[in-house]
């Protein structure tokens, strides 16, 4: 076959993208104090904040939404999505939700209590927002050479599993359960290996602890275990997959990513422990079990996404174009978590401004760089959504400075992917001219949403 990468579909339906200029992004920028969440999407020419919910759904998903039951209780299309979950996951309980922050409330609230220790490889944002508005410790154990950004390593999302065992040594009496986010997306997308989801869940057996995973890019993960993990390489994803739900106790998914579609999320249990106050709580806070928050429409695409997520040809084709656009900065000179992810390549910003403190928020200084320089929406992966204000005044900064370049699912092209790799190289030349930030108004939780800044 050539070596030119080409998407594996076709584009049947378009979406204009307005082009704007340097002098409107600066005016935008600011009428937005500084956050580029605040921007409006039609201001902004290649949208990258996120790869949740933002991707296009194929022909087959279409047609699947014509079908959907909008029935209130016992629709037909929960039972369809329950069959295709069922099978997958091999765990009997589905809970279908909105989306994945639903997910992890319901059974945060469900399983947790003030007071007690939940271990990950990493928590991302809302996993450890909603974590810790209950009162709970959020503990981060990703392996060190996760915390490296130019390391490369194969499976840079896996757990550290002495730390977890001396831990469980300690404060076993805290921890409720434990859990490991697959791909590991607070450290850039990285893979988890299935050794370590096996010796994970061994570890917490041996203590009587449940293990629950993060399974939002589930099929991107099982992608790198056949293409890197010795003794897959000729079983299929879906397989893969199977295997990794095998060990689990429980899982939370964002459906908005590697389920393919817009909206939708999921719990699903292998036992009834924490089945009665799940529905409870579902019940209050997202609808009745067999909606859970979703139109029928949305069960029926999210049915026909989840098959089409573990497509071999389409991952491939996706890892590898996270892979391009990595070695397009590598020729530029910019610095990124190696080895690229599977849903997004994330820029380390210290390489590209070495120079500039902390205290200003690198990454987000670098996030605006790139929508004055060129129209493009990242999102900061640093010291702003892992830092905190604390009550007297300082601030903690995360260890790492990232811009993470997320990529909706079958969004855009390689044309895109070019264009984006000269503006950031671009932005790199100029990094002497590129303006520092301070925070001028945050909330408690989930700062980076909606902070307010100013320029240095």
């Amino acid at each position: 076959m050539p070596k030119t990468l080409i998407e594996p579909f076709r584009i049947k339906s378009i979406e204009p993208i307005r082009v704007t200029t340097r002098a409107e992004r600066e005016r935008m920028l600011q009428a937005a104090q500084l956050n580029v969440f605040k921007l409006r999407a039609e201001d902004v020419l290649i949208d990258w904040l996120t790869d949740s919910g933002t991707g296009a759904m194929s022909s087959r998903q279409w047609g699947a939404i014509m079908e959907g039951d909008e029935s209130y209780a016992g629709a037909r299309s929960f039972y369809r999505l329950e069959r295709v979950i069922r099978d997958l996951t091999g765990m009997p309980h589905f809970i279908p939700t909105h989306q994945g922050r639903a997910a992890e409330k319901v059974l945060f609230t469900a399983a947790c209590k003030a007071g007690d220790l939940v271990p990950n490889n990493c928590h991302f944002d809302t996993t450890r927002a909603n974590l810790e508005y209950l009162g709970v410790e959020a503990l981060d154990l990703v392996i060190a050479e996760g915390l490296q950004p130019s390391l490369v390593h194969p499976f840079k999302g896996n757990i550290d599993l002495a730390r977890l065992e001396a831990l469980l040594h300690k404060d076993a009496a805290r921890i409720p359960f434990g859990m490991l986010t697959v791909t590991n997306n607070t450290g850039g997308g990285q893979p988890v290996s299935m050794a370590n989801i096996r010796d994970c869940a061994a570890l917490l057996h041996r203590h009587g602890k449940p293990f629950v995973m993060d399974v939002c890019r589930f099929a991107e993960n099982a992608m790198f275990i056949k293409m890197r993990e010795p003794g897959y390489e000729n079983k299929t994803v879906r397989e893969i997959a199977q295997e990794m739900f095998s060990y689990a106790d429980g899982a939370t998914m964002s459906a908005k990513k590697d389920g393919m579609v817009n909206i939708g999320g999921f719990i699903v249990l292998r036992d009834e422990r924490w089945l009665e106050p799940v529905r409870n709580g579902l019940i209050l806070m997202e609808g009745f079990p067999t909606y859970g928050g979703m139109a029928g429409r949305d069960l029926e695409a999210l049915a026909v996404g989840l098959e089409e997520g573990m497509q071999e040809d389409y991952l491939r084709y996706r890892l590898r174009t996270a892979e391009y656009l990595g070695e397009r900065l590598d020729a530029a000179g910019v610095g990124f978590v190696r080895p690229t992810g599977g849903h997004a390549v994330y820029i380390d910003a210290r390489t590209v401004l070495p120079e500039m403190p902390v205290q200003h928020y690198p990454a987000w200084a670098l996030c605006n760089a790139l929508y004055l320089e060129g129209g493009i929406r990242g999102v900061e992966v640093g010291s702003v959504m892992f830092g905190k204000r604390l009550d007297d005044g300082t601030e903690t900064y995360h260890s790492m400075e990232l811009v993470r370049l997320a990529f909706p699912r079958r969004m855009y092209t390689q044309s895109h992917f070019d264009y984006a790799a000269e503006v950031i190289a671009e932005v790199k030349d100029k990094a002497a001219s590129i303006r520092g930030v301070r925070i001028t108004r945050q909330p408690r939780q989930l700062r980076h949403f909606t902070a307010d800044f100013e320029w240095v």
